[in-house]
């Protein structure tokens, strides 16, 4: 007849099927809310709409970008906000800012330059949404409409929360990201993993995410 298990060892088991239920839970439970969070539209009035920057090619933006800024020029058009920001750098070799690119589309599509706010700094979600942040209370606003894609909202949601904007999302739901579920989920993963590697230290993890500013 076998002894019984030592208590040390017992309690080691136990911890660690405790510490793997708890990672599950974790992992499935931010999951659950970056799903969540993407099905939410709210076009409550604002101060600015910001439209997170993605891949843009000698200054035309990419399916993934234009497909953002046909949202916030609605979101425009539908007076949600009077002023619409458009975010994000220049990458190596680029001629034009994923700002200027989003900007330029928005004026050739009718909506006022003076209305169109370009700020080109940040090659990534946190970067991009710390200078607009900044830019956005320099002008004594302080809440705003995030477009980005559906799975990416929560986390920009979040970013934008930490940089002192009242922000919610307006995501869109066309363009490549959106076109299957084998694509919704592999996103939702990878969203789930760049925001809880951001909660736990703060800082960016587009590396993690391969995000959808690579679009």
């Amino acid at each position: 007849m076998s002894s019984p298990p030592h208590p040390f060892r017992r309690f080691l088991r136990r911890l660690l099927i405790g510490l793997v239920l708890m990672g599950l839970l974790l992992v499935g439970g931010t999951a659950f809310r970056v799903w969540q969070v993407a099905r939410i539209d709210d076009r409550d009035r604002a101060d600015v709409v910001i439209v997170l920057g993605a891949a843009q090619y000698a200054g035309k933006p990419s399916k993934v970008l234009e497909a953002r800024l046909r949202q916030a020029k609605a979101l425009y058009e539908q007076n949600v906000a009077d002023y619409v920001v458009t975010a994000g750098g220049r990458r190596e070799g680029d001629q034009y800012t994923e700002a200027e690119a989003g900007r330029n589309w928005l004026m050739k599509r009718g909506v006022p330059a003076d209305r169109i706010i370009g700020v080109g700094e940040g090659n990534d979600t946190l970067g991009s949404l710390r200078a607009v942040a900044a830019e956005v209370k320099k002008r004594g606003w302080s809440t705003a409409v995030i477009v980005s894609d559906p799975w990416h909202s929560l986390r920009a949601r979040t970013m934008a929360g930490d940089a002192g904007l009242d922000a919610w999302t307006s995501p869109t739901h066309t363009g490549p990201i959106v076109q299957t579920r084998e694509t919704q989920l592999k996103y939702i993963m990878r969203e789930t993993a760049a925001l809880l590697y951001y909660r736990a230290t703060n800082a960016s993890a587009d590396q993690i995410a391969i995000d959808q500013e690579v679009g």
